[in-house]
């Protein structure tokens, strides 16, 4: 059974990164954001980094029903499923007081409900990669945040998804690890992406931790056996106190 692995948010940033390394790795790949054109360019760039076959599913993260779909796309083209990156995710900051509660509601359906979907309707494939590989098992790798560990002002409901999602993976571990299948939450300060642009008045691009940083770290924790489980790794800038992101 050969190894392959589903992306989210695999267009650009931390996911795009994860993808490469997977390709270059030889993993098959299903990978999804919500610009199709621009993810048929990155699969193409994915089958040159070594893929051997890259499955390309636009669509909306905030549609629980989406997740469904990406997850059966996947399993009829893969048959199982040895990582699942859960990588997208959207975070715009605001207070309490008069934080748009439609926001919130898209801020819970893409960090938090569809992640949880896409899980959900994973478990079967990724028991059926543990089973085909028992002494490495399946991996589930879900980006929180430094946010969701310390909770800081202005971040409150993007905080909350990313703490909901710690425990998440807490809970599957709990359940799923003596099936092979375990999970580890990265919980990085600010990276240098996008999503990181609208603080970067304040906290230079070139002081913030790099793509590659995340990477290294999502290559090494695939590598381990099912026998060791990290449920989760916390990631600091330098020269920062450690307690905020």
């Amino acid at each position: 059974m050969n190894r392959s692995a589903l992306v989210t948010g695999a267009s650009k940033g931390i996911g795009l990164g994860i993808a490469t390394r997977l390709a270059t790795l030889g993993y098959g790949l299903t990978i999804t954001a919500r610009d199709s054109e621009k993810l048929e360019a990155v699969a193409e760039g994915l089958r040159s980094a070594g893929s051997p076959d890259v499955v390309v599913v636009a669509g909306d993260m905030a549609d629980e029903d989406f997740a469904t779909e990406l997850v059966a796309v996947h399993g009829d083209r893969f048959g199982s499923m040895r990582a699942l990156i859960l990588n997208a995710g959207v975070g715009t900051s605001g207070s309490i007081a008069d934080y748009p509660m439609r926001r919130f509601d898209k801020t819970v359906a893409v960090n938090l409900r569809t992640p949880f979907v896409l899980l959900q309707e994973s478990l079967p494939l990724l028991r059926a990669a543990a089973d085909a590989d028992p002494d490495g098992g399946a991996k589930v790798i879900a980006l929180s945040s430094m946010a969701g560990v310390y909770a800081e002002g202005g971040l409150a409901v993007y905080g909350a998804t990313k703490a909901a999602l710690l425990s998440v993976v807490e809970a599957l571990n709990a359940e799923e690890s003596g099936n092979g299948v375990s999970a580890t939450a990265i919980a990085p300060g600010y990276v240098d992406t996008d999503m990181s642009a609208w603080t970067q008045d304040r906290i230079p691009p070139d002081t913030m931790i790099k793509v590659d940083d995340i990477v290294e770290l999502v290559d090494g924790l695939l590598r381990l056996s099912s026998r060791a489980v990290v449920p989760k790794v916390v990631m600091t800038r330098a020269g920062a106190d450690g307690y905020r992101a």
